[in-house]
């Protein structure tokens, strides 16, 4: 009896299982979920949803609880455990400083990244700090794009955390799609705020965060869901239609619920009434940002009088990366709602990012054979699964 009387409650807990699967799976919105029509009909029809502030505020109090429980994230340990910051292999560069950083985002699991700082700031002031979230490729954190994104905002006077997607970099405790890949990264994202906010030469009231593709994604998440980013720059994200294509944007059920739908744009627009820079292009679904996602945006400025502080920059004949242009709109942006210095990295009135010196792998690596990773590190999915004990 007790035999089936324990097959029995297995059956059922499986069986409880692949119905909470089966339910998250009909809530998803991946990839180009809607055509462009269809997005913009959705949008027409939101709008006519609100017209006050009060009416914004109790739709984006819906939007961020479908984050929230979307992505389980009420469900993560409290973020309280230390950080066990490893920093080694600090460089003085050209008006910058590079160092390799861990820190533990909760016990076992590391975030695995580069600190840029200014080499000499302002006595007795402290710096402005600028998450840089990196999107999809071979291990971005080493390209060209982060190392001088992170560079120019250092020598401009901003610590800057560059840190790696989970499966990225020296992230490889877990593979980068596994099925709570976004709940982690965001919650990461938390813990770099937090890291930053601790350290004594940060101002934690001027912190900012900037990143392409699924690090555009992953900047209007943050931003919507943590107060203390004060400006954004989500670079060639941004869609009406598209909701992103890796289980890192898309991959649990935070865009639609059994009580609501949303989509990036409105996620980007709980970012009000702090300063945004939507930067698109017209080579990928950020091809109608000026006439479609921008308006809507724009629309919910206006409720609180904020409409100077949304911006877009569009270039209609560029593609999707975060490239020389897109940095340069990012830094003058930046600069001027965080109080840097953009002086440092102008030339002839232009922006030069000349003085950047690119750094190889293997020296911007935090784990090697001097520094292995720590003893306590969780290995492989089911190892990190089992640690948190999410429940749908």
């Amino acid at each position: 009896m007790k035999t089936q009387t324990g097959i029995f409650a297995f059956a059922l807990a499986l069986l409880l299982q692949v119905h909470f699967a089966q339910a998250q799976e009909n809530m998803l919105c991946q990839g180009a979920y809607w055509t462009e029509d269809e997005a913009n009909v959705h949008m027409k029809q939101w709008a006519t949803e609100w017209t006050t502030q009060a009416d914004w505020e109790k739709r984006s109090q819906t939007i961020r609880e479908g984050l929230v429980k979307g992505m389980m994230l009420d469900q993560m340990p409290k973020r309280d455990s230390p950080f066990n910051t490893i920093i080694h292999s600090t460089r003085e560069m050209d008006g910058y400083i590079v160092e390799n950083i861990a820190i533990e985002s909760f016990p076992g699991f590391y975030i695995t990244g580069n600190l840029y700082r200014p080499l000499s700031k302002e006595p007795f002031q402290k710096s402005p700090a600028i998450l840089s979230v990196h999107g999809h490729g071979t291990d971005p954190r080493f390209g060209e794009s982060v190392q001088k994104r992170s560079a120019a905002f250092a020598r401009m006077g901003a610590v800057v955390f560059a840190y790696d997607m989970i499966g990225y970099g020296d992230s490889k405790q877990v593979e980068h799609k596994m099925p709570i890949a976004l709940t982690i990264q965001t919650y990461n994202s938390q813990r770099v705020i937090d890291y930053l906010v601790s350290r004594p030469d940060v101002d934690p009231d001027r912190i900012g965060v900037t990143g392409e593709s699924g690090g555009g994604t992953q900047t209007i998440l943050i931003t919507a869901l943590d107060p203390r980013i004060k400006v954004s720059v989500p670079v060639v994200m941004v869609s009406a239609y598209f909701f992103g294509g890796c289980t890192c944007e898309s991959g649990m059920p935070i865009h639609k619920s059994a009580h609501h739908q949303t989509n990036n744009v409105e996620i980007a627009a709980l970012a009000v009434p702090r300063p945004m820079l939507l930067i698109s292009d017209g080579g990928d679904w950020t091809q109608n940002t000026p006439r479609v996602e921008m308006p809507y945006v724009q629309k919910v400025y206006s409720l609180y009088d904020a409409e100077s502080k949304i911006d877009n920059v569009h270039l209609p004949a560029e593609r999707h990366d975060y490239g020389p242009s897109k940095r340069f709109a990012a830094y003058n942006f930046l600069a001027n709602y965080l109080g840097l210095s953009a002086g440092k990295i102008l030339v002839k009135n232009q922006f030069d990012e000349g003085f950047v010196t690119l750094l190889p792998k293997e020296d911007l690596m935090v784990f090697n054979e001097k520094n292995p990773v720590p003893a306590n590190a969780l290995k492989g999915d089911q190892a990190v699964v089992d640690f948190l004990g999410l429940k749908p």
